[in-house]
């Protein structure tokens, strides 16, 4: 039985892929336990590891580093790939708002830390971990880590501890500052609800198909291309049916309309009555008498999987000239786009094509259509990224005043290049598309990974260092959470007139908490938390993995 006994206590491959097993399938297991609504769902890996390595179990020093920093990279990358397409877009409209006021949460999170620092004289390594703890920020624990790391050429278990032993609390301060906002205010949800459509209804760009006669003096004789110049507006007309005519035509850019001529135009909601007013009046034609009129034409959807279509723009695939059909709409991650010309395809796009059947069949040849090639994984781009990210984060950039050289580590790097890639890939043919499962198995593989490292690498001082006075962190890291959460909550409720449900998303997506989400759409019952979550996650996770360096860099 000796054989037994060395699994589980040497250190042997045979015993650290069993451990790894154990400790991950435990942990996750454990972790679906809810305890007042509440659970701690993929981070009680991380408190199995800490078990585990209290009880002395234990890995090569060298095979737990590449594990923790491998699973860092897969971690990381994944979430820059996810969040990298809406990245630069949460700085529209209202969500510069949101933004600045998540930006404001990090800062005062990292202004509270210093205070500690000095006021405490907790060392700068131990509270960058209580803080990432505080926020529920696992990456930021990674870079700091690994921050650490490069200037020491050591580890120190106090940054894991510190995280381990404020996480569980965050995740109560979390919901309970959310549940507060509620009670400070006295919010009433239904009435919440009725100005939260109200305010969904003015600023919404639904996607929307109408049939106009042409009735402007001005624009008879002239193409479509010209009118598309006279207005600057979102339209496309698909099909025109001219005043001496019978038979529909596939509209182009050099389509002449005259005063008269009936045609079936996409368009979005904030543009319909400018469209109406400059190019003429509704009638009452819907898509089935305009495909009745001419019945060898036809609408079909067409999945877009070959990767030479990826980043061309529509103008440049020459549809029109090439095969007389048009490209009326995108359906890009659910969401219906407006066929601009200047707009580049995306491997994983759906578009409606307009023409007859036979010209469709050459265009659904040209585009793909075959659901197989995006099942299956595109590993070449996710390994260049990971590549250059591995190279951008070795990368010394030296500043005054700072003796160390700053680099962006195993962490920043990759997320920077997941970012960049997942936005400018496609425009330079590079397909990043990846189906949300795959995204996630390797998101939750190297997190877990990562975790159970952590855990094991900080569980044999684990005990010790709570009854020697790591109790006290518990209430450090419960004031880090709380103080800015409560500030920013009432300044965005007061002054800013934010709607609860979108504050719930901000107050969540400002630490990175999936928790918190999941409470805040179960309460809402509708997708706005969500919305403010997707919003500032983006920048949030940016500057948590990046203070979390900066504070090692400047302190340590």
């Amino acid at each position: 039985m000796n054989w037994i006994t060395e699994l589980f206590t040497g250190e042997g491959v045979a015993h650290t892929v069993l451990l790894f097993a154990l400790v991950i399938a435990s942990g996750i297991g454990f972790g679906k336990i809810k305890i007042f609504g509440i659970s701690l769902g993929i981070t009680f890996v991380l408190f199995v590891g800490i078990s585990a390595g209290h009880l002395g179990l234990k890995v090569s020093h060298e095979i737990l580093h590449f594990m923790k920093e491998f699973g860092l990279i897969l971690f990381v990358y994944s979430i820059g790939l996810q969040v990298g397409p809406g990245f630069f877009s949460s700085f529209k409209k209202e969500g510069i708002t949101l933004n600045m006021l998540a930006m404001s949460v990090v800062l005062l999170g990292v202004a509270i830390t210093i205070i500690i620092h000095y006021v405490r004289d907790i060392p700068m390594q131990t509270m960058v971990g209580i803080m990432s703890g505080a926020v529920t920020n696992t990456p930021g624990l990674g870079t700091a880590q690994q921050a650490f790391y490069d200037i020491s050429d050591t580890t120190d278990s106090s940054i894991a501890l510190g995280y381990a032993v404020a996480y569980p609390l965050a995740v109560v301060g979390i919901i309970g500052s959310i549940m507060l906002m509620r009670s400070l205010f006295r919010i009433k949800q239904d009435k919440e609800l009725e100005n939260l459509i109200q305010l969904s209804d003015q600023d919404k760009e639904l996607f929307e198909l109408i049939s106009l006669e042409v009735k402007n003096p001005a624009i008879s004789g002239k193409s479509i291309g010209e009118i598309h110049r006279l207005i600057n507006r979102k339209f496309v007309v698909s099909r025109v049916l001219h005043v001496n005519a019978d038979t529909v035509e596939i509209a182009s850019s050099k389509t002449i309309l005259i005063e008269g001529d009936k045609i079936y135009v996409a368009t979005t909601s904030v543009n319909k009555a400018a469209i109406q007013a400059f190019l003429g009046i509704p009638v009452s034609m819907e898509q089935h008498e305009w495909e009745m009129l001419d019945s060898h034409l036809v609408s079909q959807r067409i999945l877009i999987t070959r990767p030479g279509v990826n980043g061309k723009l529509i103008k440049e695939l020459n549809l029109r000239s090439n095969f007389g059909v048009n490209i009326t709409r995108i359906n890009r991650s659910g969401v219906d786009l407006i066929a601009d010309p200047r707009l580049p395809l995306q491997v994983g796009d759906r578009v409606t094509v307009v023409g007859d059947a036979n010209s469709i069949r050459s265009v659904e040849t040209m585009l793909g259509n075959q659901m197989k090639r995006l099942n299956e994984p595109n590993l070449v781009p996710i390994f260049i990224g990971i590549f250059f990210g591995v190279l951008l984060g070795s990368i010394p950039f030296a500043f005054p005043g700072i003796p160390q050289p700053v680099k962006l580590g195993l962490a920043g790097g990759p997320l920077i290049v997941a970012i960049l890639i997942s936005i400018f890939g496609p425009k330079y043919h590079l397909v990043t598309y990846t189906t949300m499962s795959a995204n996630l198995m390797l998101r939750e593989l190297g997190i877990c990974l990562f975790l159970a490292c952590v855990g094991i690498e900080a569980g044999e001082n684990f005990v010790s260092t709570i009854v020697n006075g790591g109790y006290v962190w518990i209430g450090l890291g419960f004031m880090i959470t709380v103080v800015p959460l409560l500030i920013v909550g009432i300044v965005g409720r007061w002054f800013f007139k934010l709607n609860y449900f979108t504050l719930m998303g901000l107050l969540a997506g400002s630490t990175t908490d999936p928790p918190a989400l999941a409470y805040s759409n179960a309460s809402a019952e509708n997708d706005a938390p969500a919305v403010a979550y997707a919003t500032v996650y983006p920048l949030t996770m940016f500057l948590r993995v990046l203070c979390a360096q900066l504070l090692i860099l400047f302190f340590c």
